[in-house]
C-alpha cells in the first residue's frame, strides 16, 4: 500500500516508522490524496448555499457522499440521515443539546441519561447538559446491562410513560478494544435490558461507533441505533476535523433545536421572534456552510478503501489477526526469573472476533513485578521509531477498572499534580495510565514483530523465557469467526531477543548496584568532589561553550539559554526536530558585547548580547518553552537569513526579553530561604549537573551490550547530556540522593532528577541519531531514564557580589533525608 513518504519516514531520522496508534487516527494512502487533488483540480466547487453551477455541483456531490456513507453502513436515506459535524465529539454534543430531556417533577420521574462506564469522555460529558435540566443520570457497569428486571416497572401515571430516555454505550472500547454486543441496541429499545427494563418511557440508543467502524463492519439495518456518531479520520486518516451523526429518521423527529444558523431557516423575522426551520432533517441541524471540500474527499476515501482492502470484513480479519498474534506473544513473555513481562488489560483471550477489536492495552512490568512507567516506555518507543499511545485515552472509567484506581486515587492523584494527558505515570509506585497499541488496515506482521522485539530488547531481563504451557494453550485454541491467525510457530525461545543476529544477555558487571546493597553513606563516602567542566549553552539546542570560570546571572549561568531558534510560526526548534542545531557553535565575546554563530562552510554571523527594543528592525513576540509562554524579541533579518540557509527552512533567532520573568514550576516551594527562582529559556531549572562516575558506569554498560557504535570517548558521551556542571565522583548515581551542595563558596539546592528523552541520542559532533545512550540508560536504571540532577541558586539577600564558578572548585554535597525525589 502506497503511503505518503512523510508518513513512512520521519524527517531527519531516515528510519521506517512502526505506527501503532490507529485507534488515535489511521494513516491515509497516497492514492486517496491524489484522487482528491485531481478531483478539485478538475472541478470548481462553490458554496452549496448558492445556486450557480459550481454550487449545484457541490450540493449534488455532497448528497452523493451522504448516500455513500449510508450504503457503507447498510442502510438508506429512508431510514437514516447523515448530519455532518466537526467530529464524533461534536456529534455527541449535538445529541445532548437537542434531545427532548424531561425534568423530574412532582407529577413523576423525568428522563434518564444512562451510560456505560467504559464510555469515552465525550460521551460521559453529556451529563454536564442533563445535570442542568434536572435529568437523572445513571452510570452502568458493563456486567449490569444484561441484567433483567425481576418484574416490570410500575407505571404510576400517563406522564411517566411519556418520558424519553437515552442510553449511551460504545460499540468498541477505545481503551481495551472490547466489543460490546450490538444486540444491546434492540434490547434497550424494547426495554429488555438494564437500565431500560426498570424505567418506563421511550428509550433511545446512542451508539458511539467512532472506534468500532475503523476496523469492523456496522450493519444499521440489523442494529438500528437511534444516534450513531463517527469520525472519518479514524476510518481514512483524512480529512481530520470532520465527523457525522447518523440519525434514524424516526428518532430525528423528536430532537429539539433552539439555535439556528445560516442555511437552516425556511423563514424568520429579525424584529419578531418568528422562525420556521427547513423541513429537511439535515438542513435543520447543519448550521452554516458545511466543510464541503472535506466532505467531497470522503468519496475518494471510500473508493480507496474498497480498492485496497475489498471490504470491511477483510479489514476486520486482518487487524484482529495482528492483534491476536501480538497478544499471544506478549502474554507469554517472561523475565529470566519467570515473572511476566506485561500485565494485559482485557476481558478475553483474543479468540472471538465479535468480542475483541484490534487494540491491545497493557502495562510493562520489571523482573520484580513493578510497573514500568508508561512515559518511560513511550520515550524508548520513540527512539526505535515505534509510535504508540499512552495514558488513559480519555476513558477514565475503563482506566479505573483495569488499573484498580479508586475514586479517591483519582482525586489524590490530581492533588499530587497529575492531570489527564501529562507524563506523570507512577504515583507511589501505582500506574496512572497504561500503554495501547492499535492496528489499522495497512498494519503488517512486521509491525507486530518490530514492537515485540522492542519490548524484549529494552524491557526483558535476559535470558528471555516463553511460557510454553500458555503458548501451547493459546496456539491450540482456534479463533472463532475464521479470524486470521499468523504463524505462531515462528516464535522459538529467545528469537525476539535477537539484535543484529545475536542474543542480548546481561553480564553481572552490567547490573547497577541496588539501593539495598549500597548505602547512602557509602555512595557519598563523606568525601568532596571537584568541578571538572563548566558549560554554557547561549542558544537553546545549539552547541555548548566550555569555559574555565563564569559568572552567575539572575537566571543561571550568565547568558545561558537566552536565545533560541524558532520556525516561521514561532515554534521552538530543538534537536528533537532539527538535530543539525548541534552543529551551530555560539561564541560569546564579553569584550565586544557580541554573540557570534559559527558553522562549518559558512561565514559567521554576529548579534549583540544586549538587545535594544528601540531598534525598529526588531520585533517582540511570544513563544512557548516547556508549556510556558515567554516574551521574546527578534534578533533581526541577517541572522534569520543565515539560520534559514543552514537549516534549509525559514527560521528566526529570538532572545528572551530582559525584563521578562519566568518562575521555575517544580521544586520552588522546597527552596529554603529562597523566593521564586527565575529561569531563562531552559526547560526545567537553572542548572543541570552530572557526575563523571555515572557517565563511566553508563559507558561501560553500553560497551558491554554490543550495541551500535563505539563509546570509548567519555567526553563525547558527556556532551550528549548537555549539563552545565560536570563533577568528579566515586559512586555512580550518588547525586540522586543529594539535597544541597556547594561549589566553591556558592550554594545550590537540588530540585530533582532530570528525566531524559531521545534528544540524548543525537551525536553532538555529527548530528546523527543513535539509539544509545537512552536504550542502555533505561536498561541499567530499571526502566527509569533519569540522569543528572537539576539545581537552583539565588544570591544571598544582603550581598551585591556576583558569584563566579571555576573549574577545579570543591563540590561538597549534602545527602537528603529521603531519596524519593522526583
Amino acid at each position: 500500500m502506497e503511503l505518503l513518504p512523510w508518513i513512512i519516514f520521519i524527517w531527519g531520522w531516515g528510519q521506517c516508522v512502526t505506527y501503532l496508534d490507529h485507534a488515535g487516527t489511521t494513516l491515509f494512502p497516497e492514492s486517496q490524496i491524489k484522487g482528491f487533488y485531481d478531483d478539485i483540480s478538475r472541478n470548481v466547487y462553490g458554496n452549496p448555499h448558492s445556486h450557480n453551477p459550481s454550487s449545484r455541483l457541490t450540493h449534488d456531490t455532497v448528497e452523493s457522499v451522504r448516500y455513500r456513507i449510508l450504503e457503507h453502513f447498510n442502510t438508506c436515506p429512508e431510514e437514516y440521515s447523515v448530519i455532518f459535524t466537526s467530529g464524533c465529539t461534536a456529534a455527541l454534543k449535538l445529541v445532548a443539546d437537542t434531545f427532548p430531556w424531561k425534568a423530574a417533577s412532582n407529577e413523576g420521574p423525568g428522563s434518564q441519561f444512562c451510560y456505560l462506564t467504559d464510555n469515552h469522555t465525550s460521551a460521559v460529558g453529556i451529563r454536564g447538559v442533563t445535570a442542568l435540566q434536572g435529568v437523572g443520570t445513571v452510570s452502568v457497569l458493563p456486567h449490569e446491562v444484561e441484567r433483567r428486571a425481576r418484574k416490570p416497572p410500575t407505571q404510576t401515571n400517563g406522564e411517566e410513560s411519556s418520558a424519553p430516555h437515552l442510553f449511551c454505550y460504545p460499540a468498541q472500547s477505545n481503551f481495551s478494544g472490547r466489543k460490546y454486543p450490538l444486540s444491546y441496541v434492540k434490547g434497550i429499545q424494547s426495554q429488555q435490558l438494564y437500565p431500560a427494563c426498570e424505567h418506563r418511557g421511550r428509550w433511545f440508543v446512542l451508539l458511539d461507533a467512532a472506534c468500532f467502524v475503523s476496523c469492523s463492519p456496522l450493519d444499521l439495518s440489523q442494529y438500528p441505533a437511534d444516534f450513531v456518531p463517527i469520525s472519518f479520520y479514524k476510518m481514512f486518516g483524512f480529512p481530520t476535523g470532520l465527523g457525522a451523526l447518523l440519525v434514524r429518521n424516526e428518532a430525528a423527529e423528536v430532537l429539539r433545536k433552539t439555535y439556528f444558523g445560516g442555511g437552516t431557516a425556511a423563514a424568520y423575522l429579525v424584529a419578531e421572534n418568528y422562525f420556521v426551520p427547513k423541513p429537511n432533517v439535515v438542513s435543520r441541524f447543519e448550521d452554516g456552510t458545511i466543510s464541503f471540500l472535506d466532505i467531497i474527499s470522503l468519496h475518494h476515501g471510500f473508493e480507496t478503501l474498497q480498492k485496497l482492502t475489498g471490504s470491511m470484513l477483510n479489514i476486520q480479519l486482518h487487524t484482529f489477526g495482528l492483534a491476536r498474534y501480538t497478544y499471544i506473544v506478549l502474554s507469554c513473555l517472561r523475565h529470566s526469573n519467570g515473572k511476566p513481562v506485561a500485565q494485559i488489560h482485557c476481558d478475553n483471550d483474543f479468540q472471538n472476533i465479535a468480542e475483541q477489536g484490534a487494540i491491545l492495552n497493557f502495562n510493562l512490568l520489571d523482573c520484580h513485578g513493578r510497573t514500568v512507567g508508561y512515559s518511560q516506555v513511550d520515550k524508548m518507543a520513540s527512539l526505535f521509531n515505534i509510535h504508540i499511545r499512552t495514558g488513559c485515552f480519555c476513558n477514565t472509567g475503563a482506566c479505573q477498572h483495569y488499573l484498580a484506581i479508586s475514586n479517591q486515587n483519582v482525586k489524590s492523584n490530581l492533588h499530587a499534580g497529575h492531570i489527564c494527558g501529562d507524563n506523570i505515570d507512577l504515583i507511589e509506585g501505582r500506574p496512572t495510565g497504561s500503554i495501547r497499541v492499535s492496528f489499522g488496515y495497512m498494519s503488517s506482521f512486521e509491525d507486530c514483530q518490530n514492537f515485540l522485539r522492542f519490548v524484549v530488547n529494552c524491557f526483558v531481563d535476559k535470558p528471555l523465557i516463553l511460557d510454553q504451557k500458555r503458548l501451547t494453550k493459546l496456539k491450540s485454541a482456534e479463533p472463532m469467526e475464521s479470524a486470521a491467525s499468523y504463524d505462531l510457530a515462528s516464535i522459538p525461545n529467545g528469537q525476539l531477543g535477537h539484535q543484529n543476529g545475536q542474543t542480548i544477555t546481561p553480564s553481572p558487571e552490567r547490573i547497577a548496584p541496588s539501593e539495598d546493597t549500597v548505602s547512602k553513606e557509602e555512595k557519598n563516602n563523606g568525601s568532596s568532589h571537584t568541578l571538572t567542566n563548566l558549560f554554557i549553552y547561549p542558544v537553546k539546542s545549539c552547541a555548548s561553550v566550555e569555559v574555565t570560570e563564569w559568572p552567575l546571572g539572575p537566571q543561571g549561568l550568565l547568558y545561558d539559554r537566552l536565545w533560541m531558534v524558532v520556525n516561521e510560526n514561532g515554534v521552538c526548534l530543538s534537536q528533537k526536530r532539527e538535530p543539525k542545531l548541534c552543529l551551530i557553535r555560539p561564541i560569546i565575546c564579553l569584550a565586544s558585547n557580541t554573540l557570534q554563530l559559527q558553522v562549518s562552510g559558512m561565514e559567521p554571523v554576529t548579534v549583540p548580547l544586549e538587545t535594544s527594543l528601540a531598534n525598529s528592525d526588531l520585533r517582540t513576540s511570544q513563544s512557548k518553552v516547556c508549556g510556558d509562554r515567554v516574551q521574546t524579541v527578534d534578533c533581526g533579518k541577517e541572522v534569520s537569513t543565515w539560520l534559514s540557509e543552514f537549516l534549509g527552512k525559514p527560521c528566526r533567532l529570538i532572545r528572551q526579553r530582559p525584563e521578562f520573568l519566568r518562575d521555575m514550576k517544580f521544586g520552588s516551594e522546597k527552596a529554603e530561604n529562597f523566593g521564586p527562582t527565575a529561569l531563562s529559556l531552559v526547560n526545567e531549572a537553572q542548572f543541570l549537573l552530572i557526575n563523571r562516575a555515572s557517565v563511566s558506569f553508563l559507558q561501560e554498560h553500553i560497551a558491554n551490550s554490543e550495541n551500535e557504535g563505539t563509546w570509548h570517548d567519555m567526553e563525547q558521551l558527556i556532551q550528549r547530556f548537555r549539563a552545565n556542571l560536570v563533577i568528579s565522583g566515586q559512586e555512580a548515581f550518588a547525586e540522586d540522593d543529594w539535597s544541597h551542595l556547594t561549589v566553591g563558596d556558592t550554594p545550590f539546592q537540588v530540585i530533582g532528577r532530570c528525566g531524559r528523552c531521545q534528544m540524548i541520542g543525537v551525536d553532538q559532533k555529527s548530528a546523527t541519531r543513535t539509539q544509545e545512550p537512552l536504550r542502555s540508560l533505561s536498561e541499567c536504571r530499571s526502566g527509569k531514564v533519569t540522569f543528572g540532577v537539576y539545581l537552583a541558586h539565588q544570591s544571598a539577600r544582603n550581598t551585591t557580589a556576583v558569584p563566579v564558578l571555576s573549574v577545579g572548585a570543591r563540590v561538597i554535597p549534602r545527602i537528603s533525608e529521603s531519596s524519593d525525589k522526583p
